[in-house]
């Protein structure tokens, strides 16, 4: 208490301090001429009036005046700056201090006396006007891509989430679109949607606008033959999109490569620079062929002039049809193989079964024509052809094992060997049996023993028979079965011309229809047997014909015949003794006459029973 006394009674004692003894005070307080002709409250009215009147809520307009890593400091004209997180401003990353922007103020002062203000808000109480004002206008806009969504990316214009297409992003396709998020854009809205509030940007759209500029500049300066440089803008199975830097142009595929290409990738790939040469353009359509083998001289023009017909050549398989194959013996110099002649086998099948596509072959010249740039090879020639000597090694009635290779309905074609095929007729199967179709004697793919009949070499064919292993049984059949000789037979078949007979020893017999009809007068059935006689024997053409019918019908005729000559044997006989009796008759006398006549009568009665 003393001590506060003291102190105290020293402030009452000591003398007050000014920052300058000379101010004349009084003056400052009764306003004696110290702003010259303005009075103090003039002053004060007219630094009122230079701060802002700022109201809460209301979006005014205000200068950067410095600007952080985090936050950007706004002057609007109130006693105090405004402070703004710097993310508000992403979508304008050359934001600079002394530019203008729009600011919504929050709260004139916070707790710190700070005036706090946003331009997110500010940008979004007008965003709506001013994204229909740049639709309208055709306006370029800024925007910040937030992220990916599907199809897509979301772009902040103004405070709006707007959606930018993928293929509005640029001209040429985006790969990776990761790469463009966090970027700031140039954009025009191209599409809003006013129910729902939406809203669609485009970035390619300003690319088109310089590029169609740029698009009629290069057309007008297009010439067929020019040589320009590209860079592979897109790759597609038919061919190759170019940027000639403003204007694009497509390869053809067939015109990638003098040889075949399977697809483009093989010989270009994406953003590869090369030089090009314009085959064609429209004008009107904007449309630019282009060729890359056409900067390079035609192989066939390079190829050796020595190359002739049967040299050897090696290639590789570029192209597989069932008829043949295509061989790349050089880049763009392709010659064909045909299918018969890959092998000296006459049973012409695929291609695909001796070769496949990217086999290395070795083949043999066969035709060359510069002109018309066609080459035909063969592969079958690299080996010896099968028919020379073919008299030697396989001469008429020499005996051979073949493989069965195919039926038709008059032989069966077989294989003797690699490319020496031949033809059993369905004749020379049996000397006996009636053959109607190969398969009744072996299967394809069975072995069978044959032996040489003649030779075709003309066609590369031999005639072949099987029978022959067996020595002609018809020369013994024909003291066997001769006309008018019985024999029992088996019906193994009926038909509407007659029946199969098996006579044994694997011989058939033919009886035609009205010839076995039984005795009864029923038709003879499958599998009855019977006697039968031989009416017919032929054999040069392997023929008996039979009758069952003929073995009942010729022994009734034969006893008719024999009852009839006993009876004309009895009547002739009788009338020689009449002739007698008439001869006696003259010799007797007159008495006798009665008796005799009596006789006659008697004799005539007999012969007419």
């Amino acid at each position: 208490m003393e001590e506060n006394k003291v102190i105290e009674g020293a402030a009452q004692t000591a003398a007050p301090k000014v920052s300058n003894e000379d101010f004349n005070w009084d003056a400052f307080e009764n306003d004696l001429d110290l702003y010259g002709n303005n009075t103090k409250a003039d002053i004060e009215k007219k630094y009122d009036e230079s701060l802002s009147n700022v109201q809460v809520g209301e979006v005014v307009e205000g200068t950067v005046t410095n600007i952080t890593k985090r936050e950007v400091m706004v002057n609007i004209g109130y006693k105090s700056e405004g402070i703004i997180p710097i993310s508000e401003f992403r979508y304008n990353p050359e934001l600079a201090i002394g530019e203008k922007v729009e600011v919504y103020v929050e709260s004139a002062e916070d707790k710190k006396g700070q005036l706090v203000l946003s331009h997110k808000n500010a940008r979004q109480l007008k965003s709506w006007d001013r994204v229909n004002q740049a639709l309208e206008n055709d306006e370029i806009i800024k925007g910040y891509i937030k992220c990916r969504t599907k199809g897509g990316m979301i772009v902040d214009v103004f405070g709006i989430e707007a959606f930018l297409p993928g293929s509005q992003i640029d001209v040429k396709p985006i790969r990776d679109y990761d790469m463009y998020v966090d970027k700031t854009m140039e954009f025009k809205v191209v599409k809003i949607n006013q129910e729902f509030r939406n809203v669609v940007v485009s970035h390619k759209a300003l690319i088109e606008e310089e590029l169609e500029a740029q698009k009629k500049e290069i057309m007008s300066k297009l010439e067929k033959g020019q040589i320009l440089e590209g860079t592979v803008k897109n790759i597609t199975s038919y061919g190759v999109f170019i940027d000639l830097g403003g204007v694009d142009g497509l390869i053809h595929i067939t015109d990638l490569s003098w040889g075949r290409v399977n697809h483009p990738e093989e010989i270009v790939h994406l953003d590869q620079k090369l030089n090009v040469v314009i085959l064609d353009f429209d004008d009107a359509k904007k449309r630019i062929a282009l060729g890359l083998k056409q900067l390079t001289p035609h192989p066939w023009e390079a190829l050796d002039p020595n190359l002739k017909v049967g040299d050897v050549v090696k290639g590789k398989v570029v192209m597989m049809y069932d008829y043949g194959a295509f061989i790349e013996i050089a880049p763009g110099v392709e010659g064909l193989i045909h299918v018969s002649e890959m092998s000296w086998n006459q049973h012409l099948r695929s291609a695909q079964d001796f070769m496949k596509i990217g086999d290395e072959v070795e083949a043999v010249i066969l035709t060359l024509d510069r002109e018309e740039r066609k080459m035909s090879l063969g592969i079958k020639q690299l080996t010896s052809d099968p028919w020379e000597g073919i008299e030697e090694r396989y001469p008429v009635g020499s005996r051979h094992t073949a493989k069965v290779r195919n039926f038709t309905n008059f032989g069966i074609f077989v294989e003797i060997a690699d490319g020496i095929d031949g033809l059993i007729h369905i004749s020379d199967l049996s000397w006996t049996k009636k053959i109607k179709h190969p398969a009744e004697v072996t299967q394809i793919g069975d072995s069978i023993d044959v032996v040489v009949l003649g030779i075709d070499k003309e066609n590369r064919r031999l005639s072949l028979g099987h029978k022959q292993l067996e020595e002609n049984p018809w020369n013994e059949f024909e003291s066997k079965f001769p006309i008018d000789s019985v024999h029992e037979g088996t019906i193994t078949e009926i038909n509407d011309k007659g029946a199969v007979v098996s006579l044994g020893d694997n011989i058939e017999g033919f009886a035609p229809a009205r010839q076995i009809v039984k005795e009864d007068g029923t038709t003879a059935k499958v599998g009855e047997t019977l006697p039968f006689k031989v009416t017919e024997f032929s054999k040069m053409t392997r023929h008996i014909t039979l009758s069952h019918s003929r073995t009942f019908e010729d022994a009734r005729r034969a006893e008719e015949k024999a009852a009839k000559e006993e009876k004309r044997a009895a009547a002739d006989a009788t009338k020689a003794n009449v002739k007698k009796i008439n001869a006696s008759v003259e010799k007797t006398t007159l008495g006798d006459i009665t008796g005799l006549a009596e006789l006659k009568a008697r004799l005539e009665e007999a012969e007419n029973k």
